[in-house]
């Protein structure tokens, strides 16, 4: 009677040795996931701010803008400016074409002499002294030319440094966009719209929950049968007395030994130094941020007599 009650109790026993298996853990942590702090790159009032704790966000979407119109004045005052400036450039035709109807006039006196100096009716010296006011001109003409290029070149000079301090102005436009940086979920929020922003000051945190990590220690006598890339297990509450198991893989372990953590248990109680490494898991929902875990190496090797 004992024996044929014992072997119906050997698959019972197996049954709760499966469902309650804590013991065959061999590291625990806690599931974490990288956060990314989004802040405010300029200063001012915030104009627009659309974020929501819990919300889903995609990259490039735009959450917020700071106030814009100082800049926008800013920009309005240098562009006058340039206009100032543009205003002040001389022009240097009309007195070039006065020398030039002087050079016309010179010119048709020349050929007249030349008649009279053919004719011995003037002499070669006036021939020459009027082809010499004729080059005297064309010099006149030359000189207005370069002076007028070098005034308005030394005047144009200033708009260059108008123009930089545009293109900053317009930079600082641009920032005053808030966009979000990745796909994620807020985790939280530390502003409303209507509240003056500055740069740096966070605006809220965000994560990709579609993936989480769980950090996990492990002793230097397990860590040989640990490698980068290694399939896991990863058990998680289902019940009290349950656990659920999700597939994971190694993705990070530390090169480096730490003093175990005192929330963190072990296989071997007087273990002094772990490793810490990570286990990427993907996120079906059930998942969340500081909630424990423990990780399998290897699948349990059944129990003789579980499946008879």
């Amino acid at each position: 009677m004992k024996a044929s009650s014992l072997f119906l109790l050997l698959p019972l026993l197996a049954l709760a040795a499966c469902q309650n298996n804590n013991h065959l853990a061999d590291a625990y942590g806690n599931f974490e996931a990288p956060e990314v702090i989004v802040s405010s790159e300029s200063n001012g009032k915030l104009a627009y701010f659309n974020v929501e704790e819990g919300q889903d966000l995609e990259p490039g979407q735009l959450v917020g803008l700071v106030d814009t119109v100082p800049l926008l004045l800013r920009r309005k005052q240098l562009l006058a400016g340039i206009r100032a400036v543009t205003g002040k450039t001389q022009e240097a035709q009309p007195q070039i074409d006065v020398l030039l109807e002087q050079k016309r006039n010179l010119q048709r006196e020349a050929k007249r002499l030349e008649a009279l100096v053919a004719d011995k009716a003037a002499t070669p010296k006036q021939l020459d002294d009027l082809k010499g006011q004729i080059d005297v001109v064309d010099k006149q003409i030359a000189a207005t030319r370069s002076q007028t290029n070098t005034l308005n070149r030394g005047i144009l000079a200033e708009i260059a440094p108008l123009e930089a301090q545009i293109e900053q102005v317009d930079d600082q436009i641009q920032r005053c966009y808030i966009y979000n940086p990745i796909k994620g979920t807020v985790l939280l929020k530390l502003a409303e719209a209507s509240e003056m922003a500055a740069a740096g000051k966070p605006l809220y945190t965000i994560a990709n929950l579609d993936v989480l990590e769980l950090r996990a220690y492990i002793s230097g006598a397990q860590l040989p049968g640990l490698k980068i890339g290694q399939e896991v297990s990863v058990l998680i509450d289902e019940t009290e007395e349950t656990n659920r198991s999700l597939p994971g893989i190694v993705s990070w372990i530390s090169g480096k030994a730490e003093f175990t953590p005192k929330t963190v248990q072990t296989k071997e109680e007087r273990v002094n130094q772990v490793y810490a490494f990570k286990v990427r898991v993907k996120n079906d929902g059930s998942l969340k941020i500081g909630m424990p875990g423990e990780v399998v190496l290897q699948a349990p090797v059944p129990l003789e007599g579980a499946g008879e």
